[in-house]
This record gives C-alpha cells, sequence and structure tokens, in this order.
C-alpha cells in the first residue's frame, strides 16, 4: 500500500506505508534516550528532512534520464530510501553514467547550500543520550552534513545502488553490457556480505541493505541476461498465429470457460473483427468480483492497444511489458495484423535461448 502525494514535474512521488515504522521506531528511540517531546518533535521533522533530499535525490535521476528520453513511472520512498522507476536504464553508457551520478550530485548541490550553517553551527554528539539531539540551533548544520553523507554512501560500488551503476558504465566502455553487469553485481554482493556481517556487530539495519543489494543485484543481472538473449530477434520471431479473440459483445462467463479452458490466459477483444482492446487473467478475475460474469467483456477491456511493427526489435517489446505490464502487444506487417506476443511466449524463448548459449559453452 502506498500513499500518493500527486505530481511533481509530471512525475508521481508515492510513500510506502512502511515508512510509517520509520517514525514510530524514532519517536521508541527518542523517548527510550530520555528526550523530551521538543526534541522528540525536532528528530522526526530532521527524518522527514532527511527523505526531502533523498527525494530530490531520485529526481536527480529521473530529470536526468528525461533529458535522454526515458520516462520515469515513478519515485517511491521506503524505510531504506528511495527508489526511482525508470522505464529502462539507458544503454548508451555515457548516459548511464551521468543518470547514476545525477542522483549524488544533486545532494552535493544541497550540502553546498547548507555549507554556512555547517561552518556556523557548533556541533558536538550528546553522549549522554546516545542518539543526535536536534534542534533549531543544529537542524539544517546535520541536515547538510547528512547530504554529504548521502552522496558517498551511494557512490559505494555496490550495484544496484548509484556506485554499482557507475562502475557498471565505465566497464561498459570496455566490454560488453553483460560482462559488465555482472561484474559489477558481484563487486556489489561482496560489498553486501561485508554489510551484513558488519550488521552482525553493529548496526542490524547493515543487514537489511546488505540484503537489498544483493536482491537487487542479482534482479538486475538476469533482466540484463534476459535482453542479451533476444537482442538479435525481432517482434516477428516471437509473434504467435494462433490466438483467440471475443467479440467486446461477449461475457466474462465467456471469457472464464476460455480461461478454465486452459488454452489462453490472455485475449484480443474485437469489434467486428476489428482489433478493439485486450484482457488477461487479471482482468478476468476482476471484473467476476465486481460486475459479474453476466457482464460484457467490454467493461474490463483495457483499449489502449500497444502496436508494434514485425520488424521492432524484440528488446523494445520487452521493455513494453515492463513499463505498462499490458496482456498483449500486437504485431502488424503494414496493415495486416500477423498476430500478437505476450509475456509468458517472450519468457519461453528467453529460457530456450540462454539453454541454448549453455549448451554450445558446455
Amino acid at each position: 500500500m502506498r500513499l500518493s502525494f500527486g505530481k511533481i514535474f509530471g512525475i508521481r512521488v508515492d510513500i510506502h506505508w512502511t515508512f510509517a515504522l520509520l517514525i514510530l521506531y524514532i519517536i521508541y528511540q527518542n523517548i527510550s534516550a530520555g528526550l523530551d517531546w521538543v526534541h522528540v518533535g525536532w528528530s522526526v521533522l530532521f527524518t522527514l528532512g532527511i527523505f526531502a533530499c533523498v527525494t530530490l535525490h531520485e529526481f536527480g535521476h529521473a530529470l536526468m534520464a528525461r533529458r535522454y528520453g526515458v520516462a520515469t513511472k515513478d519515485i517511491t520512498l521506503y524505510p531504506i530510501g528511495g527508489v526511482a522507476r525508470l522505464e529502462k536504464i539507458p544503454e548508451k553508457p555515457i548516459q548511464e553514467l551521468w543518470v547514476a551520478l545525477a542522483g549524488p550530485a544533486v545532494n552535493v548541490v544541497v550540502m553546498l547550500i547548507l555549507l554556512p550553517f555547517i561552518l556556523s553551527s557548533n556541533l558536538k554528539a550528546d553522549s549522554d543520550a546516545g542518539v543526535p539531539v536536534i534542534d533549531g540551533s543544529n537542524y539544517l548544520a546535520m541536515l547538510g552534513l547528512v547530504n554529504v553523507w548521502l552522496a558517498l554512501f551511494n557512490l559505494i560500488p555496490a550495484f544496484p545502488m548509484d556506485g554499482g551503476r557507475v562502475l557498471r558504465a565505465l566497464l561498459s566502455m570496455r566490454v560488453a553490457r553483460v560482462t559488465a553487469t555482472q561484474i559489477a553485481a558481484t563487486v556489489g554482493k561482496i560489498i553486501a556480505i561485508l554489510f551484513v556481517i558488519a550488521g552482525f556487530y553493529s548496526n542490524p539495519f547493515l543487514i537489511f541493505i546488505g540484503l537489498f543489494i544483493i536482491l537487487g543485484a542479482y534482479t538486475e543481472s538476469e533482466i540484463v541476461k534476459a535482453q542479451s538473449s533476444i537482442a538479435h530477434l525481432s517482434a516477428r520471431d516471437a509473434v504467435m498465429t494462433r490466438f483467440f479473440t471475443l467479440e467486446r459483445t461477449a461475457t466474462i462467463g465467456d471469457a472464464v470457460k476460455l480461461l478454465l479452458s486452459g488454452e489462453a490466459k490472455n485475449f484480443l477483444i474485437t469489434d467486428q473483427g476489428r482489433p478493439f482492446g485486450v484482457i488477461g487473467r487479471d482482468h478476468i478475475i476482476k471484473g467476476i468480483t465486481t460486475v459479474g460474469e453476466h457482464a460484457s467483456v467490454e467493461s474490463i477491456t483495457d483499449t489502449a492497444l500497444h502496436i508494434v511493427d514485425a520488424h521492432t526489435p524484440l528488446n523494445e517489446v520487452f521493455s513494453e511489458f515492463q513499463k505498462d505490464r499490458t496482456p498483449l502487444v500486437l504485431v502488424r506487417n503494414g496493415t495486416e495484423l500477423l498476430g500478437v506476443i505476450d509475456m509468458e511466449n517472450i519468457t519461453e524463448i528467453i529460457m530456450i535461448n540462454t539453454a541454448r548459449a549453455q549448451t554450445a559453452n558446455d
């Protein structure tokens, strides 16, 4: 569950519900340290200030990516940081390099803006409380120092953090993108393991960061390997010429029968034989609970058709599925509808090509 704060620069900004747990933890930690409610309030405000800087950091990535024609789906804030979901990672190494550096660069700019407060503030640790004591006298100075930490921490070469992406971009200038990703992911996993070990002896929060890096490195590595395995293919190579259609006047019950027959999970909806929209299993299940099986499939149809030319690189079709989660992409050769592609078919092609590559290497 996420709470949306609306759009900024055309990008939706959300905050995950688990963020509330962080605020509760901050309150608990400060009360346990014996601080009064005024200082607790300052600590909560300071946490919100940090995440405002994290949001600016993510906008640095998003706006730099937009400069290269890459849109951002949304920005989500989690207790461990923010994530800007780009529609894709720029494939040109120099573009990925600048997109990766843009986030930490924003933190450096914020630090420079707050530098006068850092230099004029008398910062000192409060050993009795055991936690940073924030108030009006040191708030901006501490926020400036946190931005230094955000910039340096994110530049640690642990893929998929910014530093890992910088490393991959630099490596991609010399070696293949798949190889560069594998190297960056391996470096990231090694650093993540060190984080986990350190977490057991110091701050348990490092354990979560380490696990996040390991998972992210694995996911990114698999995606890049998948894209590489179909890099030489076009939409024509994956098109399914046998597919199921339903007229827009058919009922959801009719779609249920086809779904249960096991012959297909996704269907092209037509209007007197012409493409009208698409539905998938999730549309059908939701339709049963919302409008009932006697309603027409038109009521649950996604009419935003995704149509590509037969010569479109299959990687672009793959990105289309990742971007919009559409059940089907239609493939045309001129004005002729050749067939459709679904994500399951692309996944099968990736698995087959990966197996063939492993056989060839053996």
